[in-house]
């Protein structure tokens, strides 16, 4: 059985603020270390107003402090936004507080539009050709620190922060290889390069003194619920909130609506469908074939789970019957 793991972008209801966001984000953690998940991450996103997960590390201490023993981590930091040493800092801070538990996947999208991306790092040129320098140098601050070394990260030196890539295309899954360390697909919202990454990052992985062998996650999109109706009711609302990118009118998550034909257009129909094509939606019966036959065809260590929904008893009820699915598959 492989570890079945929970990545939230802490929702903002339609109507709700992030208060309730982070109340629900510290309620599903513990919901999720009670059934047994492996890791709990959350995701940086800027400039949304549907999204609550900005200050991401703060949003990380939250969750630890409310745990005791599930992984809590970045899916991810977006490193373009920000100098390594902060983040190498951000993270000893949280190591320190949280031994042994804290993870950090880096990316190297801004998370956002360039405009937003320049208001938080000024200099930022870019240039993604940076991203494995930065990449180094946020690993070099974990390092033991040298005598005599002018720039430490005070915490993060010496410190166990486990430093994962995370990728949409074949870029992050050869740096991940090449620098043997563990690599999480972004296949809930960009599939098509899901297959082709991972036979790449696994033919080029080198171990390392992280990693003595590759180590792959897969991310889906899973919504359950005891009737299979109900769970597609309620995945319209991450559809709706997916046309609203299209449309250039992004927004808080809306509740579910039963006419989704009336609300888009069939290319957005179809666009929506291809980008959330990694996504299981139905009751456990219906889900547990399809998400069995994922599993296997990918050969994934890890799953993490994205389950986008606008009402949180749903949530809760989702993570319960996969729970209780991951036995199965």
């Amino acid at each position: 059985m492989i570890p079945f793991s929970i990545l939230d972008l802490a929702p903002i209801r339609q109507g709700g603020t992030a208060a309730q966001s982070f109340a629900e984000t510290r309620d599903l953690a513990q919901w999720a270390e009670s059934l047994g998940y492996h890791r709990y991450w959350l995701a940086e996103h800027h400039n949304m107003t549907g999204i609550a997960s900005a200050a991401t590390s703060v949003l990380i201490g939250h969750v630890a402090g409310a745990t005791s023993r599930i992984r809590v981590g970045a899916g991810g930091v977006m490193l373009p936004n920000h100098a390594p040493l902060v983040i190498a800092e951000q993270f000893g801070t949280l190591a320190s507080l949280y031994p042994d538990r804290i993870d950090l996947g880096l990316g190297r999208a801004p998370g956002t539009d360039q405009r937003t991306a320049h208001a938080l790092r000024r200099n930022l040129t870019g240039d993604v050709d940076g991203f494995p320098d930065d990449v180094n140098e946020l690993i070099g601050y974990f390092a033991p620190a040298r005598p005599g070394q002018a720039v430490q990260a005070v915490p993060g030196a010496g410190l166990d922060v486990a430093v994962w890539i995370l990728g949409s295309s074949l870029y992050g899954a050869q740096l991940a290889a090449m620098m043997g360390l563990p690599y999480s697909f972004a296949s809930h919202f960009a599939p098509a390069q899901l297959d082709a990454a991972l036979s790449t990052y696994r033919r080029l992985f080198r171990a390392s003194a992280r990693l003595d062998k590759s180590r792959a996650m897969v991310a889906a999109n899973v919504i359950l619920a005891d009737d299979g109706d109900e769970a597609r009711l309620a995945a319209t609302s991450q559809q709706q909130q997916f046309v609203q990118l299209i449309r250039n009118q992004p927004g808080q998550l809306p509740p579910p609506r039963a006419d989704m034909e009336s609300f888009w257009s069939p290319a957005e129909r179809a666009h929506v469908e291809k980008t959330l094509s990694v996504s299981f939606v139905g009751s456990p019966a219906e889900v547990e074939p399809q998400l069995r036959a994922f599993i296997q065809s990918t050969g994934a260590d890890e799953l993490i789970v994205n389950c986008h929904v606008h009402d949180h008893r749903v949530r809760r009820r989702s993570l319960e019957l996969l729970a209780q699915l991951r036995e199965r598959v």
